[in-house]
């Protein structure tokens, strides 16, 4: 059978397909793993029957998505690592005890400012938004959680905290590969990133500090009653002691001196587990069901039996299982997206993107459009720059535009926007390893969707103001511009 591209509108049916799905299924039975699913899967049939159609068969879309799974094989690594870190950090106390001296030390009142500003150090320091939010996230979400304080927004501090550095650090791989795929230097990137990215920080800062005086993100500045019962639930189990801190002091040193990410995680998950050993008397075989199943209460043994019900939710968590989800998520996600690469419908829908450009702001926002509709398809972030950035290079110049307004755009469309999309892998991670679904912590994930629209505004009054946007020579632009 000849092969043969689909046209636009037959391109965009399986993401069509997959919205409408979603949309329907919250509105009818609530958002769910199961309908996230289902909802990928349904729109990868439909995604295959448009490749069928035009002579592509299951072997290409086998093969595509096998490429794709490579191509992700660090992150899933990454992600398995995390779930083990969890477990084991839970193991050996260490998140216990952040919790404890966090009650004690952090103002119920201003939980959800540090959260922000404790993830964007790590972050920034790091350069790895999943590494931050799976470490230091996890703990300051335990101690909210401690404190009474609202989930929902102290996960969408976490996150915002996490892509901020994520976006800013200069030993980020997200950075790096943006600037590399639109031809920018990278800190002149960084650079043009602080147009977008210090309005949005200042932005989530004041809500998050507002949140704090408004009294909606916590319990004023008494610590609950449930908090101190939390605490004796705690020292009554745990050694609180120097010990239960190694892991995370492995866990910073390995990342700021960049180390691989996963390697350093599962270092800091072996050192939690001789931790939880020497220090809390656990026996061997609770080390390996804590790094593979996640920690159980009923490990403590008698101390279990005066748990709370609060506290014990807290503490029962982690482990490589409690990332399966994720895992089929993944699989489900890249069948959809090797469907309409194979079948050049992606490449279909980028295109009509780019035909439809006449001046400056039509420029970036085609370029956005183009960064979120193929993250959301492909969930790779690399990819999606270097697809992106190689793409829009040549409009870029010939508008005698900086290529850093092109790796802005990508930033401000792929990475900060893919946490956003419940069906995209970092959007499933964060809300696996925080406990928060996307749809929660999303409309609280400040930093995230307001990058994104003051990158439009300065480009919509770029024609009045001349404000950030770099143009390469003195020249007239277009006069819609």
């Amino acid at each position: 059978m000849e092969r043969t591209t689909p046209g636009i509108a037959e391109s965009g049916l399986p993401i069509l397909i997959l919205f409408l799905s979603l949309l329907t299924g919250a509105l009818v039975v609530g958002f769910s793993d199961a309908l996230l699913i289902s909802s990928l899967l349904f729109a990868a049939v439909v995604a295959g029957a448009v490749a069928f159609r035009h002579g592509y068969g299951w072997d290409d879309i086998q093969t595509e998505t096998g490429a794709k799974l490579a191509a992700a094989l660090p992150a899933i690594i990454i992600l398995l690592a995390i779930g083990i870190l969890i477990g084991s950090w839970m193991f050996s106390g260490t998140i216990p005890a952040l919790v404890y001296y966090g009650i004690e030390i952090i103002s119920p009142r201003f939980i959800v400012l540090t959260a922000f500003l404790a993830t964007a150090a790590m972050s920034l320091a790091s350069g790895t938004s999943w590494g931050s939010a799976g470490t230091i996230g996890v703990a300051l979400m335990a101690t909210a959680a401690a404190l009474e304080a609202p989930l929902a927004i102290s996960a969408g501090a976490v996150v915002s905290g996490a892509y901020f550095g994520d976006k800013m650090s200069p030993i980020s791989d997200s950075t790096n590969i943006s600037a590399i795929g639109a031809g920018s230097d990278l800190y002149d990137h960084i650079a043009g990133m602080v147009y977008t990215a210090g309005p949005s920080f200042v932005v989530a800062f004041g809500i998050y500090l507002l949140a704090g005086f408004s009294g909606h993100s916590g319990n004023g500045s008494e610590i609950p009653e449930a908090a101190r019962q939390t605490q004796a639930n705690i020292a009554s189990a745990f050694d609180l002691g120097p010990l239960p801190f190694i892991p995370p002091v492995i866990a910073v040193f390995g990342m700021i001196r960049r180390y691989p990410a996963a390697l350093v995680i599962l270092a800091s998950s072996v050192a939690a587990l001789a931790v939880g050993m020497i220090a809390n008397g656990f026996a061997a075989p609770d080390a390996l069901k804590a790094a593979i199943n996640g920690f159980n209460v009923e490990m403590l043994g008698d101390s279990a039996a005066s748990m709370s019900d609060s506290t014990r939710a807290l503490l029962n968590r982690g482990g490589m299982a409690s990332m399966a989800f994720t895992l089929l998520f993944i699989v489900s996600a890249f069948l959809m997206a090797a469907a309409m690469e194979v079948s050049g419908a992606l490449s279909r829908l980028l295109n009509a993107m780019l035909a439809r450009v006449r001046s400056v702001f039509t420029l970036i926002a085609a370029t956005m459009a183009a960064g979120a509709t193929l993250i959301s398809m492909t969930s790779h972030g690399g990819v999606t720059a270097l697809i992106v950035g190689n793409l829009f290079r040549k409009p870029f110049d010939d508008m005698n535009l900086s290529r850093r307004n092109l790796s802005r755009s990508i930033e401000d469309s792929v990475t900060i926007v893919e946490p956003l999309l419940p069906w995209t892998v970092s959007a499933v991670f964060m809300a696996t390893t925080l406990g928060v679904p996307t749809n929660e912590y999303a409309p609280w994930a400040f930093f995230c969707f307001t990058g994104s629209l003051f990158s439009l505004a300065i480009a919509f009054f770029f024609r009045w103001t001349g404000f950030g946007i770099r143009v390469n020579k003195q020249r007239s632009l277009p006069n819609d511009q």
